[in-house]
């Protein structure tokens, strides 16, 4: 009974992107698109179909082994789906909570921030190496509170095609009561951002409430532009070093650091450092003024 969207959902991607195309081209905004970048996104985009395919049937035995240990379950009835859809938002925004703030999990999540241009295209970066990162566990409480597999999985899905169309500047503010409920373009475009105000921000899937309880929430404001990318830009278009450059970074922290400070370089959050040479996005924030919620 399992249900994947996104292949359904790709002639909609599709389209979107050509919409977006022709309206930076009638607006003059084409500098929104860069022919390289973009290349770079859609070879992340189609290299994460490849991994997620072959990393599915690991997950999928993980999901089912636990599902047959639980004695819990909550069936396909009609109001399963969105129980299960809220449920995975929730999950979903702790795991992306935690993938900007553990580098462990910041080394696979990287890449889907790291283009200097915010387009639909950009939507596509998606990592190659979530199964190695083992991001899926968020997930996990789902299915052992008594959520089939599949339907874990493919709300998961629901969620993913659902953050594609917010990935534009094409898109500006929508009614107050949406903003207030849901993931939006002005809302998402904050995450992507790399000014110090923006940074660690926004971290919802579809429902912004999230970030509105847990004291994460950032609106996007009229008096300061948003600057897209990573603090530390990748300064090229190598598709390999976008995939895996935040690895290598890790390997090498790993063989210079002394062994007491080697766990701080997988589980601290990104910037950390033994001996206070780099900054984190919390220090960053600081340094300007601005104080930390997390």
């Amino acid at each position: 009974m399992g249900f994947d969207p996104l292949p359904y959902a790709v002639p909609l991607f599709v389209l979107l992107i050509a919409a977006e195309l022709l309206w930076a081209k009638r607006t003059g905004r084409m500098a929104a698109y860069e022919t390289r970048d973009t290349a770079v996104s859609l070879g992340l985009g189609l290299g994460s179909v490849v991994a997620g395919a072959l990393a599915a049937p690991a997950v999928l035995a993980i999901m089912a082994h636990i599902y047959s240990l639980t004695p819990l379950r909550i069936g396909w009835a009609w109001w399963a789906w969105p129980l299960c859809f809220l449920a995975d938002d929730l999950a979903y925004y702790w795991q992306h909570r935690a993938g900007h703030r553990v580098r462990w999990f910041w080394a696979s999540h990287v890449n889907h921030h790291s283009s200097q241009h915010y387009n639909l295209s950009t939507a596509l970066r998606q990592t190659w190496t979530g199964f190695l990162a083992i991001t899926f566990v968020f997930r996990l409480p789902l299915v052992a509170v008594g959520f089939a597999p599949e339907l874990v999985l493919a709300c998961a899905g629901l969620n993913l095609v659902y953050q594609f169309w917010i990935h534009t500047e094409a898109v500006g503010r929508l009614p107050r009561w949406f903003e207030a409920v849901f993931n939006t373009p002005s809302h998402h475009r904050v995450h992507h951002a790399t000014n110090p105000r923006y940074l660690d921000r926004n971290f919802a899937g579809t429902f912004i409430v999230w970030d509105r309880l847990f004291g994460t929430f950032e609106p996007e404001r009229d008096d300061e532009q948003v600057r897209y990318g990573i603090v530390h830009q990748l300064g090229g278009f190598n598709i390999l070093k976008a995939a895996f450059h935040e690895w290598l970074a890790i390997g090498r922290d790993l063989v210079r650091a002394p062994w007491k400070a080697k766990a701080g370089y997988l589980l601290r959050e990104p910037g950390w450092s033994h001996d206070g040479s780099r900054e984190t996005s919390a220090m960053i924030r600081r340094r300007h003024g601005i104080e930390d919620a997390q």
